[in-house]
């Protein structure tokens, strides 16, 4: 089956399946921690600008509360699918556990293009969703959040319409607001300064000048912020490539990152930029770079093309890029994978921030923030690096092995079994 069509909560199971075996889990255990707690599946019907109404479809999955209130953003894709958000919120699952953060995991989406859409159109579709799903989330029961073509606006709509529902202020139920609507700061580059730092941390344990060379793969949020954000982390580094829809540019003698963000952002795309060559987009998998960050969509690098991935270190900005036959490939290459769940952490952490000022009402410094967050993803990044030593396994695995028994610890604790 090719990656692109593989079913991404088949492998999320996949990947709980081999950690479980591990860790010698008693079968009930598995079967509550490889299925969602509560799921919903439900219609928005919205007037478009052109007078009609088109129906989409929304969700929002629950996988598990038993550390905490749930927490996961909502995407808005052409191919937002139930597997797609239920996969999404196991991960999250695991990615607050690893973290060590006092959440549970949760997802959203809406089956939409926005691209095709006004701002009026997406205002009507985000309080739409917003009505459905009111009752259901809170601070202390679950927290949306942005992802896939969501925005801090978005999030700003999202939040008014609950409050006009409940009649209160409620600013920590969202997270990713502005922040005149109560956001943290950091929050924007949050999700890929969480990476970087990953990424130096592994330079240290592998003895890797993190001066190196990198390239981005998706040029999104995340990406455009990883490009900016490794060399001024990790005092330096050559990008020499990088890739949106639109296309990918190589450059071997460097691209500079803060004119090909500034393009983007003009132009809205990486096509016509002046300083680099088009490739093909997977050609800049298998570039000889000492750091790859997959930043896009799930299942890119799988069984059919790891094998000539030269990368030293992958650090996985994007959800479920790799997918587990691809894992056994790269580990046995000795590339070094940061898994997406601790690699792309530092998001789901500043969020966290995020809902913990908001119920203060009170809002730390940018500097507060960096540093909690350094705290938070070096304690993550050591704990599956001690694992992956210990047992011998991968890094992915090692990140599960530390994330599912803190989270089947506290399932015995509340006596759900």
């Amino acid at each position: 089956m090719p990656a692109s069509t593989q079913n991404p909560f088949a492998i999320a199971q996949e990947q709980f399946d081999e950690a479980a075996a591990f860790l010698g889990l008693e079968p009930a255990m598995r079967e509550i921690l490889r299925w969602p707690r509560r799921e919903y599946r439900f219609t928005i019907p919205v007037k478009m600008d052109d007078g009609t109404t088109q129906v989409f479809h929304g969700y929002r999955v629950q996988y598990n509360d038993a550390r905490g209130p749930c927490k996961g953003g909502l995407r808005w894709h052409v191919e937002e699918t139930i597997d797609t958000v239920r996969a999404l919120a196991a991960w999250m699952t695991w990615k607050t556990a690893v973290v060590d953060i006092p959440l549970g995991g949760g997802k959203g989406g809406v089956t939409c293009n926005p691209k095709n859409m006004s701002d009026g159109e997406k205002e009507r579709l985000a309080r739409g969703w917003m009505r459905v799903m009111a009752r259901e989330l809170g601070f202390d029961r679950d927290v949306p959040a942005p992802d896939v073509y969501t925005t801090p606006q978005i999030m700003a709509w999202m939040l008014d319409e609950y409050e006009v529902i409940t009649g209160r202020s409620h600013p920590a139920v969202i997270t990713g607001k502005p922040l005149q609507l109560g956001g943290s700061r950091g929050r924007n580059d949050a999700t890929a300064r969480g990476g970087v730092l990953c990424t130096g941390y592994a330079c240290e344990r592998l003895g890797i000048d993190p001066v190196g060379t990198y390239a981005v793969q998706g040029f999104g949020n995340a990406g455009q912020y990883a490009a900016l954000l490794h060399p001024e982390l990790l005092g330096g580094g050559t990008l020499v490539a990088a890739s949106d829809t639109s296309c990918a540019l190589h450059n071997p003698d460097g691209i500079d990152p803060r004119a090909l963000v500034d393009h983007k952002e003009k132009t809205g795309y990486l096509k016509d930029f002046p300083n680099a060559r088009e490739i093909e987009a997977d050609a800049l998998l298998e570039l000889e770079v000492d750091v790859l960050y997959p930043a896009a969509l799930e299942n890119v690098i799988s069984r059919q093309n790891a094998d000539r991935l030269q990368a030293k270190i992958i650090c996985e900005l994007a959800n479920g890029p790799t997918t587990p036959k691809a894992d056994v490939i790269l580990h046995d290459k000795g590339v070094h994978v940061i898994p997406d769940f601790l690699a792309n952490a530092g998001g789901v952490t500043v969020s966290y921030f995020e809902q913990v000022q908001g119920h203060m009402n009170y809002y730390w410094s940018l500097e507060e923030v960096h540093e909690r967050l350094d705290f938070h993803m070096s304690r993550a990044y050591d704990s599956v690096y001690r694992m992956h030593q210990n047992h011998k396994v991968h890094m992915r695995q090692a990140a599960y092995l530390v994330a599912v028994s803190r989270v089947a610890e506290a399932v015995k604790l509340r006596g759900w079994l």
